[in-house]
């Protein structure tokens, strides 16, 4: 079996971090792992995921990031996996969302699944993400509108080859995940919701928000970077 690392950053997630790791690990086989880079929460964020008592589990704690990419790009940094999926401190995975990205995943190098959104009661709020943002892959489509959504992907290890350092000046680190993937390799979209995204306050904003709320001059600033790093993907 091809050995798969789930991916998390955390910081301060007590509130709902046990739900989120106990929807991951009882999906993954027992050569798998979680790499938690955690940013030094200040709640019991660090003993909750002590308390599982899983070597599966790799905890990172006291890092000190202070920010939500850097902290993911430690924990992509530590991945052993071939197979590497990101995920949030505070969503739920739905039980068949590692096998049918896995199994996705033969056949292309990126794979992104849909979600729902819930509210902190686990409300659905949205059904559909990729009917709110009309998602799919393609540079220039996601250069006026990105679509790709870290909670929701997982890649083959060789795109961090490429996508690893990543650059100082991106907006947020899925966002140049999608861009790697669409550029150099091969993107899929799945159709399916597979994924429980928490949205509210406290946690970081998903990639669309990100672009959105950006002035326009940082808008036209970070597309310029995205073309001026195309030599050095090609390159690495």
């Amino acid at each position: 079996m091809t050995k798969i690392s789930v991916c998390m950053a955390t910081y301060n997630g007590a509130k709902f971090i046990q739900n989120q790791i106990d929807s991951i690990i009882k999906q993954l086989g027992k050569d798998d792992e979680i790499i938690i880079s955690d940013d030094s929460s200040t709640d019991n964020t660090i003993e909750i995921i002590q308390s599982f008592k899983d070597d599966r589990i790799k905890l990172f704690p006291n890092q000190k990031f202070r920010s939500p990419i850097t902290n993911f790009e430690n924990a992509l940094q530590l991945a052993t996996g071939e197979i590497i999926f990101l995920a949030d401190q505070d969503d739920i995975w739905h039980d068949s969302k590692v096998e049918k990205m896995a199994a996705a995943l033969e056949n292309a190098d990126m794979a992104v699944c849909d979600c729902s959104f819930i509210d902190d009661n686990n409300k659905i709020t949205l059904d559909s993400y990729f009917k709110l943002v009309s998602s799919s892959s393609g540079v220039i489509r996601n250069l006026k509108k990105n679509t790709y959504f870290g909670c929701c992907m997982a890649f083959r290890k060789r795109i961090l080859k490429k996508a690893i350092p990543f650059p100082k000046d991106i907006p947020m680190h899925d966002i140049w995940l999608g861009f790697v993937s669409d550029l150099c390799f091969k993107s899929v979209f799945i159709n399916e919701s597979l994924t429980y995204y928490r949205k509210h306050n406290n946690n970081a904003s998903i990639a669309s928000d990100v672009i959105s709320n950006l002035s326009l001059l940082t808008k036209l600033k970070f597309r310029y970077n995205v073309v001026k790093y195309l030599p050095v993907l090609l390159l690495r």
